[in-house]
């Protein structure tokens, strides 16, 4: 018996440290600081309020439509900010304690263009770095050059190509450009 209860412990042992593995790899501290966007789908889930649970996809404006709050611009917040937001403005007239989650269901893409093999749009996910994002999009062509690669961050309003490493991250909406090397 003690054989098989120190077995146990030892499977449970390892599906802890594997979970721990899964859950420490930062894609928390992504998330959390993650703001919503354009083509972002999310869902907002209002406990015991099914009429209240919908799911969005955030127009090109960055709004959505909620009911009783109307239209709601999201663009720009994180998703406490957002279930915050949702939360104070249904508390009160509406629901006395309203419990709020929202949730992304899809990211918005990124883009990758040029040397690539396989160039596009791509679904985002966190903790994406650049030379994830070149594996995505099939790895660099034979004309690539790797010191000619540049990133426009969506969230840059003066939209200004900069440089990029292998190991800098890529976000949601960002387009990186593969130049030619010339050999």
């Amino acid at each position: 018996m003690s054989h098989l209860l120190a077995r146990l412990l030892s499977c449970c042992a390892a599906l802890l440290l594997a979970l721990g593995a899964v859950a420490g790899e930062g894609d928390g501290d992504a998330v959390s600081g993650y703001q919503l966007g354009a083509g972002d789908r999310i869902q907002v889930y209002v406990f015991d309020e099914p009429e209240l649970s919908l799911e969005y996809t955030l127009s090109d404006a960055g709004t959505i439509s909620y009911p009783f709050l109307g239209e709601i611009r999201v663009k720009g917040l994180t998703i406490g900010q957002l279930e915050e937001r949702i939360t104070r403005g249904l508390k009160g007239p509406y629901l006395v304690d309203p419990r709020v989650n929202v949730t992304i269901r899809e990211y918005r893409q990124f883009f990758i263009l040029g040397e690539v093999n396989t160039s596009g749009g791509y679904a985002f996910r966190p903790g994406l770095t650049l030379r994830k994002a070149i594996s995505v999009a099939g790895g660099l062509s034979a004309d690539a050059s790797e010191k000619k690669i540049f990133v426009i961050r969506e969230t840059d309003p003066a939209r200004a190509k900069q440089p990029i490493g292998m190991d800098d991250p890529v976000y949601a909406g960002d387009t990186v450009m593969v130049e030619k090397g010339f050999f």
